[in-house]
């Protein structure tokens, strides 16, 4: 027993959840309706939920050591194609239109992982691209027009405001449960099935997973199409979540994504981390950015204090990586 908690007080993820506990003491502590409050209550738990599905994707790319930086686009893409349909095709079922933002998310994503596997060029360049494309694309569509809604349906907005339960602290937002249980599927792959392991050591090195037989190409075009998969259903809640919707929507979410993994402990230079501190990150990430104009400090200062947790996020990342390279090869000088 005194082994599994000396590992879970290891952990980086559990740092980051006490960043983020210590954050929301001191923040409410200032101002109790941070908190105490059914709206403060709700939007701490609400705010995050969206950027917390990108960052699962974000963060199952960047464990096969690759990037996509098209998410956000990604995202506002689908979440205007989520009003078209609704304005085109009077009647069509919700989740018609959930499988339409999630399937079109998967093939971009798709289009991103064949152009990194199969061309060989880096994945910051093809996303980088790829970005301005499927942005470009959108801008195009929408135009200067814009979802508003009073274009959704009642029960379809009810899923990006209702909430389970009611009071102040019973009542949590149906997409923070909706997040939650795709992080719990995402995790459950990552740990237990074999091409989610795969993932793991694709990013360690991709040349000795290639030589062990894996097949790379394959992993890494899955690792894009999930990660598409999860910001097109991200861009479907968005709609739900804002009700309007504009050619800008999704603009920046992909550096708060990658942010928020790098944050969570998942490694830039890939097969380490995990989705859960992915998840931790982007509440740390939204909820400082909650929590700081609370505390008095500066919008400029805000934006260097979420930099320097990334840079700091990085170093670490650098620091524990040579830690473990010197502590195998001592194991091995100690077999010899």
């Amino acid at each position: 027993m005194s082994g599994a908690l000396g590992r879970v007080l290891a952990a980086r993820e559990t740092g980051i959840l006490i960043a983020l506990v210590v954050i929301v003491v001191v923040a409410a502590s200032i101002n109790p309706r941070f908190v105490t409050s059914a709206d403060g209550w709700r939007d701490l738990l609400l705010t995050p939920s969206l950027v917390l599905l990108v960052a699962v994707g974000s963060a199952i790319v960047i464990i096969t050591r690759s990037v996509d930086l098209s998410v956000g686009s990604v995202v506002g893409l689908t979440a205007y194609l989520t009003g078209r349909l609704f304005i085109d095709v009077p009647g069509i079922p919700s989740v018609a239109v959930f499988a339409a933002g999630v399937l079109l998310g998967a093939l971009l994503g798709a289009v991103n992982g064949a152009l990194v596997a199969f061309a060989r060029v880096p994945a910051l360049v093809i996303t980088l691209g790829t970005m301005y494309i499927f942005r470009g694309i959108n801008v195009a569509w929408a135009g200067s027009d814009r979802i508003n809604a009073s274009d959704l349906p009642p029960g379809f907005r009810d899923l990006g405001t209702g909430s389970i339960g009611g009071g102040a602290f019973a009542s949590v937002p149906y997409l923070t449960v909706i997040a939650v249980l795709v992080l719990a599927v995402a995790a459950w792959y990552l740990r237990n099935i074999r091409s989610g392991r795969e993932l793991y050591a694709i990013g360690s090195d991709p040349a000795a997973a290639e030589l062990y037989g894996l097949p790379v190409a394959r992993r890494v075009i899955l690792a894009f199409v999930a990660s598409g998969a999860l910001a097109g259903f991200a861009g479907v809640l968005y709609a739900a979540r804002y009700g309007t919707v504009a050619s800008n929507a999704g603009s920046g979410w992909e550096l708060q994504a990658i942010g928020a993994a790098v944050i969570g402990g998942v490694a830039i230079a890939g097969g380490v981390g995990t989705v859960w501190g992915a998840a931790i990150g982007a509440f740390l990430l939204l909820t400082i950015n909650r929590a700081l104009p609370i505390i008095g400090i500066d919008d400029f200062w805000q934006q260097a204090v979420v930099g320097a947790l990334i840079l700091g996020a990085i170093v670490l990342d650098r620091v524990l990586a040579a830690r473990r390279h010197r502590r195998r090869v001592a194991e091995r000088e100690e077999h010899r």
